[in-house]
């Protein structure tokens, strides 16, 4: 997947969950070789050369198609698996992996999990009593500086999402041309429940445009978000004061 994870991981039984923190870290890399589109050996690669079939993969890969396939339904195609007409599904694997990571150090009976794969955050539980996870959005515009702080207080499971230009530069690309997407944004922070769908919808959103990106995402159910354009404005969905803090 090319970028650094990092865990933060509370309570539970010492022992059990080093040994989870282990097999999770094992899993990353197991999904890196899986899905890489820079190894030609990847089942991903191999899959999209036609060598394989899908029932030949593993059955991660299934599974992750299938997420994309619903990711490209619910956002009418803004959202895509294809690059250059090739299968990619570089934009939903990174999310799908650190939700699945973060939940399996949970079920081995960790109180508190931060799973951070590049940026994008996955929270589960607390980090001790009456203390909840908290997120800096980083500012785009100013480097070092934040654009927000997100809260995860009253839920037990939030995830924070970002896409933009800022860390990558100009690499998201618009489904309908096939070229980088050109758009007023230069970030699009989700918040949801789940890191697998804040991923994707703000890498849809972004390609959309601030003013379809923010009108899409205010339909999406338990969803919110912060939008910032290149002209520093910043647009955010109706509830997402509340995650703020």
């Amino acid at each position: 997947m090319g970028t650094v994870f990092s865990f933060d991981v509370r309570g539970g039984d010492p022992g059990a969950v080093k040994a989870a923190l282990e097999e999770a870290v094992a899993g990353l890399h197991r999904v890196d070789a899986v899905f890489s589109t820079y190894r030609d050996d990847s089942q991903i690669s191999r899959l999209a050369h036609g060598e394989l079939t899908v029932e030949e993969c593993d059955p991660e890969v299934a599974e992750v198609l299938e997420l994309g396939a619903e990711a490209e339904r619910l956002s009418d195609g803004w959202f895509s698996m294809r690059y250059q007409g090739r299968l990619d599904p570089t934009g939903i694997v990174k999310g799908w992996a650190v939700e699945r990571a973060a939940k399996s150090l949970m079920a081995a009976g960790a109180t508190g999990v931060s799973l951070n794969g590049g940026g994008d955050v996955q929270l589960l539980g607390t980090p001790g009593p009456q203390r909840p996870w908290r997120v800096g959005v980083a500012d785009p515009l100013r480097p070092g500086g934040l654009a927000a702080v997100v809260s995860a207080a009253g839920t037990d499971e939030l995830a924070v999402a970002t896409s933009g230009t800022a860390e990558r530069g100009t690499h998201i690309v618009d489904p309908r041309t096939g070229r980088s997407a050109v758009t007023d944004l230069v970030a699009v922070t989700v918040v949801a429940p789940s890191v697998t769908w804040a991923d994707c919808w703000a890498t849809a959103a972004f390609a959309m445009g601030s003013r379809e990106g923010l009108r899409w995402l205010e339909s999406l159910p338990d969803v919110e978000a912060l939008l910032i354009t290149a002209g520093d404005e910043v647009r955010c969905t109706g509830g997402l004061a509340a995650r703020l803090g």
